[in-house]
């Protein structure tokens, strides 16, 4: 049985997206990237990932 996460930490997506620490932390803080604030962590949806990458790419078109 697999379980899949259903949000991500900070650091997950800057993995996830090939970014350092520091700037994904400021997408976040800017709102570039969407997240909550779970105690005293912030987590990222899967979608709000993928709303960010899809608005990169409609940037760059």
């Amino acid at each position: 049985m697999t379980i899949r996460r259903k949000w991500h930490t900070v650091a997950e997506v800057a993995e996830m997206l090939g970014y350092g620490l520091s700037k994904t932390k400021m997408l976040v803080a800017t709102g570039q990237i969407r997240s909550i604030k779970d105690g005293h962590h912030r987590r990222i949806l899967p979608e709000w990932v993928d709303q960010y990458i899809s608005a990169r790419v409609s940037e760059a078109a």
